[in-house]
C-alpha cells in the first residue's frame, strides 16, 4: 500500500469549504492501523493511550491527541502535555481548556482543536447531555464562543450536537476547521468515536452516532470461547489427555541412568 501524504495545518485550513473530511476517535494500534488503512483523514487519540505504537499503526495519519480536561491545572500544566504530545508524535492538540490556556499553547507553536456546544466536561452549564443552540440565545452563545476560540488561536474546534443549520452558519464565518459530533453537513469534518462506529459496547448510543458493525455481539461469542476453551483444559489435565508426549521434554536413556545414578549417591 503506497503511504500517503500526511495532512500539514496549513493543508487542513486550506480543505475548509472543498472536502467533508473524516476523523475517528481511535484506542488502540488495531483501531489507528484500521483507521489509516480505511483512508480516515484525522485520527484522535486521548492523552493516556496516546503510545509510540499507536502514532507508528498510523503513521500518514493527522493525529489529534485530546489532553484530559481536570488533569491539567495551569496554562504551565497544558504545555506541558502538549509539549509532551507533540514529542510522541502529535500533530496537534484537543484543548478544553480556557481561553488563556489556548492563547499559550498557540503562542508556542502547538496547534490546538477546542470545543463548543455540548462540551460534557461543562455539561452542567449547559443543561446536561442535550444538545446546545436550539434557541437564538443559545445558538448566539455557540457563534461567540467560536469566535472567541479563533481570536485565541485554535485551528479548529468540534462542535458538537449543535442543530445543522446552526452549525453550518457558524462555520462559513469562521476560518477555523469545523468538526461535527452531530453538527450536520455544513461543518468541515464528521467525527465519530471508533466504539460507535464498531458497536463495541451495550446501552445507550448518542442520537449522532452510527453503528457500522456489531463487535459488542463478536465479544460475546468469544467470551463463550473463552470459558469453552479453559474448561476443555481443566477436563484434559482432569483425564490425563493434556498434557501429552508431544507436549513433554525427553531425555536419553543413558543420560537418564546416569542422573539415576547421581541421585542413589
Amino acid at each position: 500500500m503506497a503511504v500517503r501524504q500526511k495532512y500539514t495545518v496549513a493543508d487542513l485550513l486550506a480543505l475548509k469549504g472543498r472536502k467533508q473530511l473524516t476523523e475517528v476517535l481511535v484506542r488502540s494500534p488495531e483501531e489507528a492501523a484500521a483507521a489509516e488503512a480505511a483512508g480516515i483523514d484525522l485520527l484522535c487519540v486521548e492523552e493516556p493511550e496516546l503510545t509510540s505504537a499507536v502514532r507508528n499503526a498510523a503513521s500518514s495519519s493527522f493525529m489529534i491527541v485530546g489532553l484530559l480536561y481536570g488533569f491539567h491545572a495551569t496554562p504551565e500544566d497544558y504545555l506541558r502535555a502538549g509539549f509532551a504530545a507533540m514529542r510522541t508524535g502529535a500533530d496537534a492538540c484537543y484543548c478544553a481548556g480556557s481561553l488563556e490556556v489556548i492563547r499559550r499553547m498557540f503562542a508556542e507553536g502547538i496547534p490546538v482543536v477546542s470545543h463548543v456546544g455540548l462540551v460534557p466536561s461543562r455539561r452542567t452549564w449547559t443543561g446536561g447531555f442535550k444538545a446546545v443552540g436550539k434557541t437564538a440565545e443559545q445558538a448566539i452563545m455557540v457563534y461567540e464562543a467560536t469566535r472567541r476560540l479563533e481570536d485565541a488561536g485554535a485551528f479548529a474546534v468540534e462542535m458538537e450536537v449543535v442543530p445543522d443549520r446552526v452549525a453550518a452558519e457558524i462555520s462559513k464565518r469562521t476560518r477555523m476547521i469545523c468538526l461535527s459530533m452531530g453538527g450536520g453537513t455544513g461543518c468541515d469534518a464528521q467525527y465519530l468515536f471508533a466504539e460507535d462506529i464498531l458497536g463495541t459496547h451495550r446501552g445507550h448510543y448518542p442520537r449522532h452516532s452510527r453503528r457500522y458493525r456489531d463487535f459488542a455481539s463478536e465479544y460475546d461469542r468469544l467470551q463463550g470461547e473463552r470459558i469453552a476453551a479453559f474448561s476443555e483444559f481443566k477436563q484434559d489435565v482432569a483425564t490425563g489427555a493434556y498434557p501429552g508426549p508431544e507436549h513433554s521434554v525427553g531425555i536419553a536413556d543413558d543420560e537418564f541412568a546416569r542422573f539415576m545414578e547421581r541421585l542413589a549417591v
